[in-house]
């Protein structure tokens, strides 16, 4: 049984006094009118409210949409239908706190915030409130509580939805260890993306990912992934695994950070569609900064970021042994089958850093198709 905060608004000339929740109001005597069909009060002796949700996580992709499964039933089973209030929130990454997505009372429905136009109800059987999110953003990955009321009796269940993605050390131009946690996550959403999650990171850690400086995660910690244990990082002797700082103050400590970006589209077919490409300009001549960024505009497109062109290095192989700037006034190129003369044996978006911007490279660009 849960408890909300309900704020009660006195209605004028009824002598009634109805809780008011987000809008809605709800009445809750409601279902004392259906009762059990014969205007009897069902006070749920022996009855239990029963929701379901599915226990592993879901998993999509940034610009596609999602249906997060939820239904529920009685035991025993009723005979006749109640009135409801369904309520989705997400739940903050330390689970005490909520965010409003959407409520319901009948064919009424509410949604809040970023999530507006974007969610509704999916009722395609008996008992169902599901939740159909659709144009996914990349701040849309976590846990999501599906809660049903039915008067005083308050269940819920938990979908946990992750995007599929790419985890990547981010280093400001002006050099290591420069960003507190506010001015770092504004670093990733300049660059098409967001702060990883722990979880994000420590999945890129499985993946292979070996990164020796300490980078801001979204829950404030700082941490580092290493996969190939060595003095400068942790010691020889350590094991492989995500080297975690613990949380540091926001303010006032500085590090890099560790950014998330996801692909564009969802599958289709087993076939990646993207709403917009990453490509290397052909272009006869070695180019400026500002002469990239002009030359990508003139081809119709803007200079990629540093999140489109490790998403399009991590879902569509993009393989270019060119370096070349992109937004942030870094150099880089990506590869996707590692060869002589283009960097380490490993796949990976090499760096060339933040190079003076008169400096001549190509440029990679973003085109929306």
């Amino acid at each position: 049984m849960q408890t909300g905060i309900a704020v009660f608004l006195m209605l004028v000339g009824t002598g009634h006094c109805l809780p008011f929740y987000n809008g809605f109001y709800y009445d809750h005597i409601l279902n004392n009118k259906s009762g059990n069909g014969n205007g009897d009060v069902i006070h749920f002796n022996g009855v239990k409210l029963v929701v379901n949700t599915p226990e592993d996580a879901l998993f999509a992709y940034r610009g596609g949409n999602i249906t997060l499964p939820c239904t529920f039933h009685y035991e025993p089973e009723l005979q006749s239908p109640r009135r409801l209030r369904i309520k989705w929130a997400k739940l903050h990454k330390d689970n005490t706190k909520e965010k409003d997505v959407l409520v319901a009372i009948g064919l009424r429905h509410r949604s809040f915030g970023e999530y507006k136009g974007r969610v509704h109800l999916h009722q395609s059987k008996p008992n169902e409130v599901s939740l159909a999110i659709t144009n996914l953003r990349l701040e849309d990955y976590g846990k999501y509580k599906c809660e049903v009321i039915d008067g005083l009796e308050d269940e819920s269940g938990i979908v946990e939805l992750e995007l599929r993605g790419v985890v990547y050390p981010y280093e400001p131009h002006h050099g290591r260890y420069r960003l507190n946690f506010h001015d770092a996550k504004k670093a990733c959403e300049a660059q098409d993306a967001v702060m990883a999650s722990f979880e994000q990171l420590f999945r890129a850690w499985e993946e292979g990912l070996d990164w020796c400086n300490a980078g801001w995660v979204m829950d404030g910690t700082v941490q580092y992934p290493i996969t190939l244990p060595r003095e400068p990082c942790g010691g020889k002797e350590t094991a492989p695994g995500v080297r975690s700082y613990g949380e540091r103050h926001k303010h006032l400590h500085k590090y890099n950070v560790f950014c998330f970006s996801s692909a564009l589209k969802d599958y289709f077919v087993n076939v990646f569609c993207l709403t917009g490409r990453v490509y290397y300009l052909e272009h006869p001549d070695k180019l400026a900064f500002n002469e990239a960024r002009d030359a990508c505009i003139q081809d119709g497109a803007q200079i990629a970021k540093v999140g489109q062109l490790y998403a399009a290095w991590k879902f569509v192989d993009l393989d270019r042994c060119d370096a070349g700037w992109l937004d942030d006034g870094s150099v880089r190129y990506p590869i996707a089958f590692p060869r002589l003369n283009c960097g380490p044996p490993e796949p990976g978006v090499r760096s060339f850093g933040f190079p003076e911007k008169h400096a001549k490279f190509g440029v990679y660009c973003y085109k929306m198709s």
